[in-house]
């Protein structure tokens, strides 16, 4: 596991200079512009949500004495809950309507390195491939919220909450990665393969995604380079994870 993770961060080590050999830069133009408008709408509810729901949990200390100091930590973890719900809704929205613009990078990627492999590839559409985005964030989404909200909870428990941070990384990098491996394998599997598939390749997800959680902490540039570098950096792995390790089953 620790392994694949590794190289799941290692792909992004060739990315930058792929981009602009293939002249891929124009592709991002739109998913560039989804993802600043994104980050801005969530920005927004996040400033005004994070004191509404300190509030909320400092209502839970009934006595008096101690109430501003209880106030000011719950105002804090307010902050924390909303940056990172905001980043699972965040990523999850972007990916998701990218999807029909990821494709071509996609396939431009797998052809400089494999020539035509059309015939290995399922037909999609423009609408079929936004769809095909939608459902598979939609299901991520609620699935992460599934994870995130019990391991956000421990964050009241002193110590424990050190490990809690680094497992929360964990299950949205899984995610993360999860989305930017599916613009490649969303013509060759099926929805339900693809599941399967990166269950089974785990490790280079995460990997994948611990990059695309750091593009994110750097303000403004991050939301600007973080798709191209973690969508180009995910097909490069699974492209040669689906060619070189024989993984393409199927037949048109």
């Amino acid at each position: 596991m620790i392994k694949n993770i590794v190289l799941g961060i290692k792909a992004y080590g060739g990315a930058f200079a792929l981009i602009s050999k293939l002249k891929l830069w124009k592709y991002f133009v739109i998913p560039v512009l989804i993802s600043i408008l994104t980050a801005i709408f969530i920005g927004i509810e996040a400033y005004v949500l994070s004191d509404n729901i300190g509030s909320f949990i400092s209502r839970v200390w009934i006595w008096d004495w101690g109430k501003e100091g209880f106030t000011a930590i719950s105002n804090f973890v307010g902050a924390i809950i909303i940056v990172f719900l905001g980043l699972i809704f965040y990523k999850h929205i972007v990916m998701a309507f990218s999807s029909p613009f990821m494709t071509p990078v996609s396939e431009k990627i797998e052809a400089h390195f494999y020539g035509d492999v059309s015939h290995l590839h399922r037909k999609t559409s423009f609408l079929g491939q936004l769809w095909r985005g939608i459902s598979i964030n939609i299901r991520n989404l609620f699935r992460e919220l599934l994870f995130s909200i019990p391991i956000l909870l421990l964050k009241f428990i002193p110590i424990i909450n050190i490990f809690s941070t680094i497992l929360l990384l964990l299950v949205q990098a899984y995610y993360a990665g999860f989305g930017n491996m599916d613009y490649t394998l969303e013509r060759h599997f099926s929805y339900k393969e693809s599941i399967q598939f990166v269950k089974r390749k785990r490790g280079f997800a995460i990997g994948n995604g611990i990059v695309f959680m750091v593009f994110l902490l750097i303000p403004v540039i991050g939301i600007i380079i973080v798709l191209p570098l973690s969508v180009t950096a995910a097909t490069i792995k699974t492209i040669r994870l689906l060619h070189d390790k024989h993984e393409l089953v199927y037949e048109k």
